[in-house]
Order: C-alpha cells, then sequence, then structure tokens
C-alpha cells in the first residue's frame, strides 16, 4: 500500500471510529450540551499525522453527525467543526514543533484553553439564533454552565488522547500505517498516568453532577 492509499485509509479509519464515539458516547451534561469524546479520536490523528488531518476528520465527521443525529443543522455543524478544530488541531501543531512528552501535555492543555476561550464567544453569539434563547439569559450562564461543560469536556479529551496516543502509535506502526520517522515518545512516568486518570474521574463526577435544567427559556 503506497503512502496516499495510506492516508486516505487512516483518514477513513479516524472519520468511522470518530463518528461511532460520538453516536454512542453522547452524554447529556446541561441544557443542550452534550459531552462526546469524539475529539479524543480526532486528536490522536493530529498528533499522529499533523493538524490539516484532524481539520479534515473533524469537518467530515461534523457533516455526518448534522446528517444523522444532529438537531441544530448548519449552525450547529459548523460549532462543531470549529470547537474540534480549536482543540485538535492546536494540540497538534505544537506537538508537530515539539514531539516529546512535554509537547504533548502543553499542546492537549493549550488546545482545550483555546478551545474553551473560542467555544465562550461562539456560545454567546450563536446560542441564541439557533436555540433562541434570550442573550441577555445566555450571557448569564456563561460562567456557570458553558465554561464549566467546556473546562470539562477538553479535559476528558485531553486525558482520552494522552493515555491512548502511546497504544494507539504502536498499533498502527505495526500495521504499517505510520512510518519510524513518527516519534513515539518516551515512557510515560506511572505517576502521571495515575494523575491524569483521577482527573478524568473526577471531570466525569463533575460532568454527571451538572446534568440539571437551568431557567432557560426560548423567545
Amino acid at each position: 500500500m503506497n503512502s496516499k492509499a495510506k492516508n486516505i485509509t487512516a483518514i477513513a479509519m479516524l472519520c468511522a471510529v470518530s463518528y461511532v464515539v460520538m453516536v454512542f458516547g453522547r452524554i447529556p451534561v446541561v441544557l443542550f450540551l452534550k459531552y462526546d469524546p469524539k475529539d479524543a479520536v480526532i486528536a490522536l490523528g493530529g498528533l499522529i499525522w499533523g493538524p490539516m488531518t484532524s481539520c479534515i476528520v473533524s469537518v467530515i465527521v461534523s457533516f455526518l453527525e448534522m446528517l444523522s443525529v444532529s438537531e441544530t443543522g448548519i449552525i450547529g455543524c459548523m460549532m462543531n467543526i470549529i470547537s474540534s478544530c480549536s482543540f485538535a488541531c492546536t494540540a497538534s501543531v505544537i506537538y508537530k514543533r515539539k514531539r516529546t512528552l512535554t509537547g504533548a501535555v502543553i499542546g492537549l492543555t493549550v488546545g482545550g484553553v483555546t478551545m474553551t476561550a473560542v467555544m465562550m464567544l461562539w456560545n454567546y453569539l450563536v446560542t441564541p439564533l439557533y436555540m433562541g434563547y434570550p442573550r441577555e439569559a445566555v450571557a448569564k450562564l456563561l460562567i456557570p454552565a458553558f465554561l464549566p461543560f467546556n473546562l470539562l469536556k477538553s479535559g476528558l479529551n485531553g486525558g482520552f488522547t494522552f493515555l491512548l496516543y502511546k497504544p494507539v502509535i504502536t498499533a498502527l506502526r505495526k500495521g504499517g500505517y505510520v512510518t519510524a520517522s513518527v516519534k513515539q515518545g518516551k515512557k510515560r512516568p506511572a505517576g502521571l498516568i495515575l494523575v491524569t486518570v483521577m482527573i478524568m474521574i473526577s471531570c466525569i463526577l463533575f460532568i454527571l453532577s451538572m446534568n440539571v435544567r437551568f431557567p432557560l427559556r426560548p423567545r
């Protein structure tokens, strides 16, 4: 299999896995916001094959989501693309410049912060348009609802990406989908893995506790 065919196959696999985890991993959190781990898969693709792969997969999966399970139409699709790209592409750009454990941690952290900041702005500007909520009500929910949701979402996706990177790239290397030039990275300290798992468990418990109703009514 030549390099072009391998890249197409890799993108197809990432799209398929991202779509499956999006459909079956959707968890209602607060208001109309739902968590799913597809961004972790998209970020993995970016860390391994570069930011352009993350961008392509984000667009394809978001359109598939719009055509199948989403009820928010083209506006929701665009917000999904922006959310996924701001996290996965940012992380992969940083990791591409510094392919080390530190680079991965910094990339995922900056990607999470970037996604949170971008989505706070977009939630404020766009939510009233496609959900019919008064902008004043949306503004009041930015800190108690949208901010913790996006922080927890990026934290969970960053944790999944960090934990899955090494086993995934090892399997891909054995299958011939990545070359030896793609670094596998140093062995991760057990303590860091334990801290990551504990943070993810805390995020999951907090997400479950956020599943409450806010007094937000359509106009």
